[in-house]
């Protein structure tokens, strides 16, 4: 049994820049970036993290399930990954850019009135 924080060499945010990654954010493995073929490049929870992308996009929330990993310590891989430049990250759309509810409202109300 390893310690979550031995994993992340006691860090606690991702990357330097300290990115935020959703639960939802979509993660995929770049096929071109340099080290994701070698397994020596990284330590085993990073590579099993680019085993579950090489398979299909994947979620944060599933990379956790999926590593049996807490989301914190993953959320600091993938911080790792996404500076190694060997994973990209899709950001949820933000809650300001989403339709406004009245308009949906109003779609709804004309599809029923069709």
């Amino acid at each position: 049994m390893v310690r979550p924080y031995a994993m992340t060499g006691g860090r606690t945010t991702a990357g330097p820049q300290g990115v935020r990654l959703d639960l939802i954010a979509l993660v995929s493995l770049d096929p071109a970036a340099p080290g994701t073929h070698d397994d020596t490049a990284f330590g085993p929870e990073h590579n099993a993290i680019i085993a579950l992308c090489r398979i299909e996009t994947q979620t944060v929330a599933e990379l956790a399930a999926g590593t049996d990993l807490p989301v914190g310590v993953v959320r600091v891989l993938l911080g790792d990954l996404l500076e190694q430049g060997c994973v990209t990250v899709s950001r949820p759309v933000p809650p300001a850019q989403l339709p406004d509810e009245k308009i949906l409202r109003e779609v709804i109300d004309g599809l029923r009135a069709l």
